[in-house]
């Protein structure tokens, strides 16, 4: 039986591996997600299975309680989804933490050697950061209780270190001390208070404009947390499942935060998304906008459009109405794209999933760096609801909180249009140079509401 069971677990970190791989790509991402989902189902299954489970009742009842609260958050609006990831590591960073405190305080002081003992910590410290930090970051894209922008209060990064730094002296001193005693439970608990804690604080000063970067950083945290829950468990597949979760989430921090021109610590400590009030006193700048029938009268005679979808979109949910765009404009024989920025929206790959749900066919879909040659020969920039990944404060204003970040080169482009509410700042707080360019028109509205009226005008030029 052992070996079956070893078998079936090789077998799924071989899924797990193809998952991530496939997923790498729109063309083969439902492959990846089966592939994923049949290696977890056969992870369960292999582990059910071990000798040392004796006891299945409480197992079973556990997984219908999460049956019970994971198919409602499966069913979520696509706008919902950053949150709701958000609320997934924090789950899985809780039994993490609650396997790591279930073993500390079961496992004998012979058994408490220091390399268990060690991941235990470990995976208690990562746990308790990533439940805490990932519901924070949930209740900020909700803005639920926590404002969106950063919450700041005075020696906040030296209370920061101090709790974290108290919580890494306390877990050197009970790895050191090799036993569970009544000194080392106190201090074991105070690491997981303290590790709970700092995910509070650490999140706090972190604006909305950072959160697509802050929840990747924590899926890395959870699936580091993974991986020294599987050396506590001695469970081979525990290990590799959780190297393949942290290292991908790892990676695609990475990538976000060159896409941002900014670093790990900017990031978790820069407090960016203040909003700024540097514009001098008095000073009244110009902007031009359009209606409806302007903006179609101008699609209509382009020979080329670029999209740039932001966040907006996905708040009116415009994503079906942007299609429709596409479609009219296709049939005029107007070459359509669609920019996507690495940041856009509040998650990695928002702008994707949201497009992708509408149908936009895969190579429509064009990344930063490939479309920015093309703008400057682009007859029409429109933009629908992205405001700091298209603002050219990013290359010109080194006081900007974005100077050096990369953008969408739209103010290249012959024609600016953008679907906007209103005049105010995006995520970073900042006003956005691109509104004002001679060449920019604001069409201000609901995106989904101003795309239809649009596509409606574009519809009654054609006939």
């Amino acid at each position: 039986m052992t070996f079956v069971i070893y078998f079936v677990y090789l077998a799924a970190a071989a899924l797990f591996v193809l998952s991530l791989k496939w997923m790498n790509t729109p063309t083969t991402a439902r492959r990846g997600v089966i592939a994923g989902v049949v290696a977890m189902t056969a992870s369960i299954i292999g582990t059910l299975l071990l000798p040392d489970v004796k006891h299945y009742m409480p197992i079973l009842i556990a997984m219908a309680a999460g049956t019970v609260v994971g198919v409602p958050l499966s069913m979520v609006a696509l706008t919902a989804v950053p949150q709701r990831t958000a609320l997934s590591h924090a789950f899985g960073a809780m039994a993490a933490a609650a396997v790591g405190a279930a073993k500390f305080f079961l496992l004998t002081s012979e058994q408490l050697t220091p390399f268990i003992t060690t991941a235990i910590v470990f995976e208690v410290l990562l746990g308790g950061l990533t439940l805490t930090g990932s519901v924070m970051a949930a209740l900020k894209l909700m803005e639920l209780w926590i404002p969106t922008r950063p919450v700041m209060y005075a020696n906040q990064k030296i209370v920061n270190f101090g709790v974290i730094g108290t919580a890494v002296a306390l877990s050197i001193a009970l790895i050191f001390m090799n036993n569970n005693g009544p000194l080392a439970s106190v201090m074991f608990i105070a690491i997981l208070v303290l590790s709970l804690v700092w995910g509070v604080l650490l999140i706090l000063p972190i604006g909305g404009a950072d959160m697509p970067t802050v929840i990747s950083i924590l899926n890395s945290f959870a699936g580091l947390s993974a991986v020294a829950m599987g050396f506590v468990l001695q469970n081979p597949l525990l290990i590799v499942a959780g190297a393949l979760d942290g290292s991908s989430g790892l990676i695609l921090s990475i990538i976000m935060c060159r896409a941002m021109n900014r670093s790990f610590t900017n990031v978790l400590f820069g407090a960016f998304g203040q909003v700024q009030t540097a514009a001098a006193a008095g000073e009244q700048k110009t902007y031009r906008s359009a209606t409806p029938e302007e903006a179609a009268s101008i699609l209509d005679s382009a020979g080329s459009v670029v999209v740039v979808p932001g966040y907006g979109m996905a708040v009116a949910q415009a994503q079906h109405k942007v299609r429709e765009l596409y479609d009219s404009l296709t049939k005029r024989g107007v070459d359509v794209k669609f920019a996507i920025h690495p940041v856009a929206g509040r998650m990695p790959g928002h702008m994707n999933v949201l497009l992708a749900e509408a149908d936009i066919p895969y190579d429509k879909l064009i990344e930063m760096e490939e479309i920015n040659p093309e703008l400057p020969q682009t007859d029409v920039a429109l933009i629908i609801g992205a405001n700091d990944v298209t603002n050219p404060a990013a290359r010109t204003d080194k006081t900007s909180p974005i100077y050096g970040m990369p953008i969408i080169d739209v103010d290249k482009a012959r024609n600016v249009m953008v679907v906007k509410r209103s005049m105010n700042p995006g995520f970073a707080g900042i006003d956005n140079e691109l509104y004002y360019l001679p060449r920019t028109m604001m069409l201000f509205g609901d995106a989904k509401g101003f795309v239809g009226d649009i596509v409606k005008e574009l519809a009654h030029a054609g006939h």
